[in-house]
């Protein structure tokens, strides 16, 4: 800069390392989710995808199901985990060491609901930041209801969730696609 002076960063400061926590559902795991996985993990020195136990839902893959669902797809990212929890996204957002929770918006209607959510986090946790991150425009439609309905009715789905999870629910729905 002409007549300018640049002010370097404290030492250290763009060293620090940051993990983060990306938690939901994934029943079962969409090209949206994966996106945001994706992206992720080239902004954060660690993410952590974690599966939510919910008694609330009745999911259609079991816990383990999705667990390996997710590291099918995301074996090839370099610092993702998988696992799972249950109860507080906080609480295991400390005990994995995350900073920030990462969450995926579709569209304006996820907002209001997302909002809340990392207002009642930050409540909990103060140091915990929440980080929306837009999903494609070209995986905006994609929800994980959505694409079991599609597949429940015998649709191809192959270009709404990786191949191994479209596999999952042909079979869970005793379907077939010759598109898979």
């Amino acid at each position: 800069m002409p007549g300018g002076s640049v002010t370097p960063y404290p030492p250290g400061l763009l060293q620090r390392s940051m993990r983060a926590l990306y938690p939901g559902s994934f029943d079962p795991l969409t090209f949206g989710h994966l996106d945001l996985i994706e992206r992720a993990s080239r902004l954060f020195d660690g993410l952590v995808v974690a599966v939510l136990q919910n008694p609330g839902k009745q999911p259609a893959f079991p816990l383990e199901r999705r667990l390996e669902q997710i590291r099918g797809a995301t074996a090839h990212l370099e610092g993702v985990e998988v696992a799972s929890f249950d109860g507080l996204t906080v609480e295991f957002a400390g005990a994995c060491g995350a900073e920030v929770i990462l969450r995926g918006l579709r569209a304006l209607s996820d907002f209001e609901f997302e909002l809340q959510i990392a207002h009642t986090n930050k409540s909990l946790a103060p140091h915990l930041e929440t980080l929306f991150l837009a999903t494609a425009v070209h995986h905006s439609f994609l929800s994980s209801s959505v694409v079991k309905e599609v597949a429940r009715f015998g649709g191809d789905v192959a270009h709404m969730v990786p191949a191994g999870v479209a596999r999952d629910l042909e079979k869970l729905f005793n379907r077939s696609s010759p598109h898979v």
